[in-house]
């Protein structure tokens, strides 16, 4: 295991077409946690997403990049970080959108939990949360997919599908990634289901999502089905635990 060098922090941002967001996202994650190590993870952006970080990299040393060849899908790329947190050796991994749509002032509350939690979810429907600026068909899909999960799979859990979220690698490190089988939104229940297997303790707090105001969205049709597929699978894993 190679060891950092002095942060006990790993901030995760999966880009995927994000260089007008992230100059924001990085002055936003420095104001609430200076001594915290980014880490972005980019599909090969055709926008010079990586081009910009690379740049940022010659100013800030706790910047890093991994470049992938291709848009390889949200969940294949939070996997590479989960793997790259482990190898390298910090206790903790946050995740967050890198559209703005999270905002990283939460961070302090997240990291406020992480005594007595493995898993901190920031959550858009515990009391405080919300979503702004979303159509009602996002709201009404998002809506849907956590109430399909809390029946479905028989969680209390408010948020399963929420990117937002504070992991204990120690915790991570007990999961057999190479069992992992969704590579887009999907794997954010497949992860919690298996995080929950090994008997994490999970905690929310309250987030209001913001829909993304410069770029695209890259949900999809195909990223709806990787998420019914993640809850049909997380389904079976957990009727395992009791």
């Amino acid at each position: 295991m190679t060891r950092r060098l002095d942060s006990d922090y790993l901030v995760l941002i999966c880009t995927y077409n994000e260089r007008e967001n992230l100059p924001k996202l990085f002055q936003a994650i420095r104001q609430v946690s200076a001594d915290s190590d980014i880490l972005v993870v980019d599909d090969n952006s055709p926008d010079q997403t990586a081009q910009w970080v690379q740049q940022e990299q010659n100013n800030d040393p706790k910047v890093h990049l991994i470049q992938r060849t291709g848009k390889l899908g949200l969940g294949s790329a939070i996997k590479t970080g989960m793997l790259y947190a482990i190898e390298h050796g910090y206790p903790w991994l946050i995740n967050l959108d890198g559209d703005l749509s999270h905002n990283p002032a939460v961070i302090p509350q997240l990291l406020a939990n992480k005594d007595s939690h493995d898993l901190v979810i920031g959550s858009r429907y515990v009391p405080g949360g919300g979503l702004e600026g979303c159509s009602w068909r996002r709201i009404a899909l998002s809506k849907f997919a956590n109430q399909l999960a809390r029946s479905m799979v028989g969680w209390s859990i408010r948020d399963c599908s929420s990117a937002y979220r504070l992991y204990r690698i120690e915790t991570l490190q007990k999961i057999q990634f190479d069992a992992l089988k969704e590579t887009g939104y999907g794997f954010l229940e497949e992860i919690l289901a298996h995080l929950i297997k090994t008997g994490a303790r999970v905690a929310e707090v309250p987030i209001v999502y913001q829909e993304r105001k410069l770029g695209k969205s890259k949900i999809s049709l195909k990223e709806a089905r990787s998420a019914f597929s993640a809850l049909v699978n997380a389904s079976k894993i957990y009727r395992s635990i009791k």
